[in-house]
C-alpha cells in the first residue's frame, strides 16, 4: 500500500445518505426501519429528494420535519425551482429554516412529464444560481448542489457544466454532491478540472447501489451515466438471484469507495433507495461503527 493510500485511510470518512419521501403506508414503514438503522452510524446529514416538477413537496417537507422532530439526525432538503413561482419557492425556504433545517441541496429539477426539456416558471427562479442567491437572501443555509462528472445529459460539453459549477459557487453554494458514476477514474479526472478551474469546495462522489440492476441502467440512461460492460456483465443471469445480486452490488460499491479513498476521497453520499441493508454494510467495511445516539424530546415521549 503506497503512503498516500495509507494517510487517506488513517482519515475519518465522512458519510451522508439520501432517502426519498414514501408515497404508501407500506412504503413508509420501510423508510423509517432505514432510518433507525443507518441514524447510529452518524452520518453528516441525510437528505430527502423532491419530486419532478415539485411534486412531493408535502411530503418531502413531511419527511424532513419529522427526522429533524424525532432522531439525531440533520435534515437536509431538496429543493427545485421547477414548476412554482418565487413565492411560493421562497415560502418552502422560509418555512424550513422555521422547521429547524440549515442545509438545502439546491437543483434546478425535472419538469414533470418525462423527457420533457426544461422550461423554467414564468415567475419562479430561472436557473439554480439564481435559487441559491434566493435562497441565501432568505437565511443564512449551507446549500448543497449537484454536479455531473460525465456532464449533464442535456449539457453542451463537459467544460459547461464546470462553467455552471462556478456559477453556484459563486452564488454561495459550499458542497456539491456528484451523479453516480462507476468509473472511478472520472471521478479523479472531474475533479482534477474541477480545481483546475479554481472550484475549491469539496466534491462528495455519490454511491448508488446496483442491486436492482436493471432499474440502475433506467437511471444511468436518464442522468447520462455510463454502465461499464465489466458491471453489466456481473449481473447476467441474475435477474431471479436477489441475494448474490446483493452480495454483488455491495462488493463493487465497497471496492469502487476503498477506490476512491486511495485517491483523497474523505466524503461519500449514498443514495439509499430507502434500503438500509447494503448502506450499512458498506460503511461498516469503511470502518464506521454504530454510536449510540439520544432520541429527541417528541420521539422519546411517543415512545
Amino acid at each position: 500500500m503506497t503512503n498516500a493510500r495509507k494517510t487517506a485511510k488513517e482519515k475519518r470518512t465522512n458519510v451522508s445518505f439520501e432517502f426519498f419521501p414514501p408515497k404508501t403506508p407500506e412504503m413508509e414503514e420501510t423508510l423509517w426501519r432505514s432510518i433507525a438503522r443507518l441514524e447510529p452510524l452518524q452520518p453528516e446529514f441525510v437528505s430527502v429528494t423532491y419530486g419532478a416538477g415539485g411534486s412531493t413537496r408535502e411530503r418531502t417537507h413531511a419527511t424532513v420535519k419529522r427526522i429533524q422532530d424525532e432522531t439525531s439526525l440533520e435534515p437536509v432538503a431538496h429543493l427545485t425551482c421547477v414548476g412554482a413561482s418565487r413565492s411560493e419557492v421562497d415560502e418552502v425556504i422560509r418555512s424550513y429554516w422555521d422547521a429547524g433545517v440549515r442545509r438545502i441541496v439546491a437543483l434546478r429539477g425535472d419538469m414533470p412529464e418525462l423527457g420533457a426539456p426544461y422550461r423554467p416558471h414564468a415567475e419562479g427562479y430561472q436557473s439554480t444560481p439564481e435559487l441559491i442567491e434566493g435562497i441565501r437572501k432568505i437565511a443564512d443555509f449551507e446549500v448543497i448542489v449537484s454536479a455531473y462528472p460525465e456532464k449533464h445529459p442535456e449539457s453542451a460539453s463537459l467544460e459547461t457544466d464546470i462553467e455552471l459549477l462556478k456559477r453556484k459557487v459563486d452564488a454561495g453554494a459550499t458542497r456539491a454532491v456528484t451523479q453516480f458514476v462507476f468509473d472511478t477514474e472520472q471521478h479523479v479526472r472531474f475533479l482534477e478540472k474541477v480545481r483546475k478551474a479554481g472550484i475549491t469546495i469539496p466534491i462528495v462522489p455519490g454511491i448508488m447501489p446496483t442491486t436492482n440492476f436493471k432499474g440502475t441502467k433506467r437511471m444511468a440512461e436518464r442522468c447520462g451515466a455510463t454502465i461499464p460492460s465489466w458491471l453489466e456483465e456481473y449481473y447476467i443471469g441474475l435477474d431471479d438471484d436477489l441475494g448474490t445480486r446483493k452480495l454483488i452490488s455491495a462488493y463493487v460499491a465497497a471496492e469502487q469507495v476503498n477506490r476512491l479513498r486511495g485517491y483523497g476521497f474523505e466524503r461519500f453520499h449514498f443514495y439509499t433507495l430507502n434500503q438500509a441493508d447494503l448502506t450499512f454494510a458498506i460503511c461498516h467495511v469503511l470502518g464506521l461503527r454504530p454510536q449510540v445516539t439520544t432520541a429527541a424530546p417528541e420521539a422519546a415521549q411517543a415512545s
